[in-house]
């Protein structure tokens, strides 16, 4: 396994830790992070939604996202860019998340 897989691997456990305050899953699980990218300097972008453009953690969750990624080791930066097209839906939810809100 070469280091950008390991370090996307590492990516994904950050992520599973931060939690929506409104739905009780995690936001990977949640769907709401559209895609991972580690260039070859190591610097994570990171493109996000939210639950709903009026969310409440509008603007603290994305720091949460790009301060608990830049503390994984190999990482060199982190960018989180929010958008909300596509808009988020419950299509998005992995089957954990499904199983976990009783959805399944």
């Amino acid at each position: 396994m070469d280091e950008q897989t390991t370090i996307e691997q590492k990516i994904i456990e950050a992520l599973r830790t931060i939690f929506d305050p409104e739905i009780p899953v995690n936001i990977y699980d949640l769907g709401l992070v559209y895609q991972i990218d580690v260039d070859e300097n190591k610097m994570v972008h990171i493109v996000m939604t939210l639950t709903t453009p009026n969310c409440p953690v509008a603007e603290s969750l994305p720091e949460e996202v790009m301060e608990k990624l830049q503390k994984i080791e190999g990482v060199s930066a982190v960018e989180v860019n929010l958008t909300f097209d596509p808009p988020w839906s419950q299509d998005n939810l992995s089957e954990e998340a499904r199983l976990e809100l009783g959805l399944i």
